[in-house]
């Protein structure tokens, strides 16, 4: 796909819009992901949560898990999205064995995100990568 990921919250005139009772950006990749208006190849989906596969794997299993809710980064979150933050946590494993990655102990899977620019945020939508399978994939 010839997109590129561009920041989403870095912006002062942020526009926010109600959608089903989230809120979502009307500039953000990963919003525009959720709503359709880009193709993805899912994983999960419910009414709090989506799963894509990343479109430039690190390893044989790479793929995103987000909140339907635009929370800029996971240094936003607040204590009402706490359960947001736990199901997706739980449903992190359930999901990496499910695309492939094997069972603890010999397999395992890596959960990675990064808060801001110095901790390598592309996209200013709180993110999760979830990667796993045989190594040589670990880049640090």
């Amino acid at each position: 796909m010839g997109w590129k990921k561009k920041p989403c919250a870095k912006r002062k005139t942020e526009k926010l819009q109600a959608s089903e009772n989230n809120m979502t950006d009307v500039n953000c990749i990963f919003c525009k992901i959720i709503a359709g208006q880009i193709p993805s190849r899912k994983v999960y989906e419910d009414d709090e949560i989506f799963a894509f596969h990343d479109i430039n794997p690190w390893a044989p299993v790479h793929f995103l898990i987000i909140p339907k809710l635009h929370i800029a980064s996971v240094a936003h979150a607040t204590p009402e999205h706490e359960g947001l933050l736990g199901r997706m946590m739980l449903l992190a494993p359930k999901l990496a064995f499910q695309e492939g990655a094997r069972p603890y102990p010999d397999g395992g899977f890596r959960l990675v995100t990064n808060t801001g620019a110095e901790g390598g945020q592309e996209v200013h939508h709180m993110h999760w990568h979830v990667m796993g399978g045989p190594r040589p994939w670990l880049r640090g």
